[in-house]
């Protein structure tokens, strides 16, 4: 969509010929090939009217003797590119680049273009997580599903760069909500047993998302035909997201029972077992059954924000490694997947294979999160990740195949780390600040999106240089995570006693259970969510 094609400093008037390195041709789309801006070519140019100009990317002369060979020692006289400019057009009929003339001095508002759309991300993961939190899972999932499809159409027609750039930035918080809270919604309606590969899922959808991503950029190369294409997928969705029902977990957090036993019920009734009765979860030191609760959850956990993730010294270390975690894991993935496309070769593809490669990775991811754990599938896939990029820096440039194979590997490694963060932090925090707790990991992640283009900019201080920072990066953050919990085979927690407990043995006494659902009535709603046999979600 920005990408920049091959381009020159236009002219008005018709040309006749044209000269590119001694060559003659008497089309620019034929001379285009023989064009390398990149060794400050220019293009000689003969108008119909007999004028003589010398074209380069940002700037062009016009010769005071119409002599028409490449090479001119006479007098010449410069002007600004004030007649726009000419594009090849062999590979992209229309980019944003092209739209708007995003060339020369305008150039950094095609490089902003990205930033601003991380931006977007960023911010939206935060806010729409809180409200999800605040708001219900089911509501905010249904108005960021709609945002994204409404707003992804009206991208595609923007009149400007800056109506482009403001309706995609709300499209990009839009999508990240949507992304944090239907991650948060799966994990949330998913029983224990299946609960690893059904959030899985969710990264493989993804994956497949950048392989279609390369299919239509192949297949549509005008930019807004391509958004509309690509916002049309999300139409199904939006369809049919106003029947999904609230996730029981944040109703019986908010006090609201009865939702709650409805879609218990109905959970129950898809999977084929009998469904449990709120009542009978509720103790009855709490005040009994459904109707005489009151849905008195404390002011702490109702009127919650992102200063609750450092409630206390364990769970702000808890907090700082995952931040962490997502953050390095970002910068590893798009250093990693920037460098595979600049291996050369057909672009499309290379993304393609981008995409291909995270598939194993998740499905490996899955495997050994539901046989080691989750602490002990992350910690040596993030180490895993430095040590190749060390190896990366030792193989010698001129082995192209050694290089492509080792960042997909690098890629691979990372993709296993970055994949199973999602459900391992939606595992280590409570309900009533679950999805908060994501976005803003989610946050973390887009902050090293943001950078990741940067550091692959300093290849021009020394080659090696974003590896040898993504190496380090992982290793550190790879021992850090020694300290998290592991959470494999345990329910949701609800309160914050409940989430510190989790790295600890002891067994916590009925009398400590919270007033709104504990862990084993956690594990009674997850059996009504898996079914006789655990296979159902």
């Amino acid at each position: 969509m920005a990408v920049t094609p091959k381009f020159s400093c236009g002219v008005l008037g018709n040309i006749s010929q044209i000269l590119v390195s001694n060559s003659s041709s008497l089309k620019i789309e034929d001379a285009w090939a023989l064009f390398t801006p990149d060794k400050e070519d220019y293009m000689v140019v003969q108008l119909h009217n007999g004028d003589v100009w010398e074209l380069a990317q940002c700037s062009r002369s016009k010769r005071e003797n119409p002599f028409f060979e490449y090479q001119y020692y006479g007098n010449k006289s410069d002007f600004p590119c004030t007649d726009g400019y000419f594009y090849d057009h062999t590979k992209w009929k229309s980019t944003v680049v092209t739209e708007w003339d995003l060339v020369c001095h305008r150039e950094w508002f095609a490089k902003s273009i990205q930033p601003t759309f991380m931006l977007g991300v960023l911010l939206g993961a935060v806010i729409f997580g809180d409200l999800s939190d605040r708001l219900g899972r089911r509501f905010v999932m249904w108005f960021t599903s709609i945002g994204q499809f409404f707003l992804g159409v009206a991208v595609a027609f923007t009149f400007d760069y800056y109506s482009f750039i403001a309706v995609r930035f709300l499209l990009a918080m839009a999508a990240s909500g949507y992304l944090v809270v239907v991650f948060v919604y799966v994990t949330e309606f998913i029983g224990t047993k299946v609960r690893t590969w059904a959030s899985m899922h969710v990264h493989a959808f993804f994956a497949v998302g950048v392989m279609i991503v390369a299919l239509m950029g192949y297949l549509v190369r005008t930019w807004w035909l391509y958004q509309i294409f690509l916002s049309t997928t999300t139409l199904p969705f939006v369809l049919c997201c106003w029947a999904l029902p609230e996730t029981p977990f944040w109703l019986l957090s908010e006090g609201r029972y009865e939702e709650a036993q409805t879609v218990i019920d109905l959970m129950a009734k898809w999977n084929g077992t009998d469904p449990c009765n709120v009542s009978d979860l509720l103790s009855g030191e709490q005040g009994g059954g459904i109707g005489t609760a009151t849905g008195d959850v404390s002011s702490g956990e109702k009127n919650h924000n992102i200063l609750h993730l450092f409630c206390n010294w364990n769970i702000a270390k808890r907090t700082l490694t995952v931040w962490l975690t997502w953050f390095t894991g970002s910068l590893g993935y798009y250093v990693f997947s920037l460098s595979s496309v600049n291996l050369g070769g057909n672009e499309y593809l290379n993304l393609f294979l981008i995409g291909a490669v995270e598939l194993p990775a998740y499905a490996f991811a899955c495997i050994g999160m539901d046989n080691v754990g989750r602490r002990n599938t992350l910690t040596p896939f993030l180490i895993c990740s430095g040590l190749i990029c060390m190896v990366i820096m030792l193989i010698p440039q001129h082995c192209s195949v050694l290089n492509v194979l080792a960042n997909m590997a690098g890629k691979f490694a990372i993709g296993v780390a970055f994949g199973l963060i999602y459900l391992y932090t939606a595992e280590l925090y409570p309900t009533f600040i679950r999805s908060l707790a994501v976005g803003s990991g989610s946050m973390l992640c887009r902050v090293g999106s943001v950078i990741a283009p940067f550091c692959v900019y300093l290849t021009s201080v020394w080659v090696f240089m974003p590896q040898l920072l993504v190496g380090i990066m992982a290793f550190l953050t790879g021992m850090l995570t020694l300290m998290l919990p592991e959470t494999l085979g345990k329910p949701l927690t609800n309160t914050w006693e409940e989430a510190e407990d989790l790295g600890a043995k002891k067994v916590i006494s009925p009398a400590k259970l919270p007033s709104v659902l504990n862990n084993m009535e956690s594990e009674k709603i997850e059996m009504a969510n898996q079914g006789p046999a655990g296979t159902h979600g």
